[in-house]
């Protein structure tokens, strides 16, 4: 049953925080508070291609619970004063080494807590699994919503798919960054980000070009509480995707809890179509949190 929760209205405006790296990459950090006392505190990662905004509606929902939600923005997005082209060029490297490290810092000036709760959409989901490999320490436990890894033999249409992330980091060097708006997959992305997503989605395995510690090795080392809220009528991230990147996290404490159409009001529980109504996705996050806490 669920637990009546107050009015969006009543909430306070979201803030702005500000975050910049050593390189010079800035981009602002979203971040909702409840209307009354902040009970736990959500560092949000997109989808690739989704910006930090596009969350609002689900910060909303989690702080409608007591729960503070400050939203990443990735780098070549929204807010970000970088863009992906052939003379500005990233990858999982500067996400991860710089940009993260960046982002939780401006949250713990403005909310000086010890740990919090790392949490992510589609890749998202898998560049919070990342971090908290390597800082386990930053985090409370791990939220993976519509996630999974990218591995081609974990879907229906993999050799398709391999063609894909074949394909992608020779497009992307071609044009100078992949087009993906024009294309139709997620944004204008930067070469080294793309050929470190394909890598994964060609072996299955975690790396990133330029870091040297093993990916793979820190996932493994990850003792954290997990919840896996898995849609059903998701293709882009299916039973097997998920599976697939849970794997990796033998010692986590995993609980997966799959999304259907009864949830959402009859609507489609597909990759995307759960932002547009996150209540039910923030009510399973706030209920699970309060049980492992």
């Amino acid at each position: 049953m669920s637990v009546p929760v107050p009015n969006a209205s009543t909430l306070p405006p979201a803030e702005v925080l500000p975050a910049t790296g050593a390189d010079g990459a800035s981009a602002e950090v979203l971040l909702q508070l409840p209307a009354a006392a902040v009970r736990q505190v959500v560092y949000w990662l997109p989808a690739l291609g989704v910006s930090a905004r596009q969350y609002q509606p689900l910060a909303q929902a989690l702080a409608q619970r007591g729960i503070a939600t400050a939203i990443h923005e990735w780098r070549g997005i929204g807010s970000s004063n970088r863009r992906a082209s052939r003379r500005v060029d990233w990858g999982y490297r500067e996400l991860l080494a710089q940009d993260l490290p960046v982002g939780l810092a401006a949250l713990r000036r403005r909310l000086p807590r010890e740990r919090y709760w790392l949490g992510g959409h589609s890749l998202g989901s898998q560049m919070a699994s990342l971090y908290a490999g390597l800082q386990p320490r930053d985090a409370a436990g791990l939220v993976v919503v519509a996630g999974g890894a990218p591995y081609w033999r974990q879907y229906r249409a993999g050799r398709l798919l391999w063609l894909a992330y074949a394909a992608a980091p020779l497009l992307a060097s071609l044009v100078g960054y992949l087009p993906g708006r024009k294309i139709g997959f997620g944004g204008n992305e930067a070469r080294r980000l793309i050929a470190d997503w394909a890598r994964t989605g060609r072996s299955g395995r975690y790396a990133a070009e330029g870091m040297v510690e093993d990916l793979e090795q820190r996932l493994r080392q990850i003792e954290l509480p997990v919840l896996a809220l898995r849609m059903q009528d998701d293709w882009l991230g299916p039973a097997a995707s998920l599976a697939w990147l849970l794997g990796k996290l033998p010692l986590g404490r995993c609980e997966e809890q799959v999304m259907t159409s009864a949830d959402f009001a009859g609507a489609a529980a597909d990759h995307f179509g759960w932002m547009k109504n996150p209540g039910p996705v923030a009510e399973r996050m706030a209920r699970w949190m309060t049980s492992v806490s």
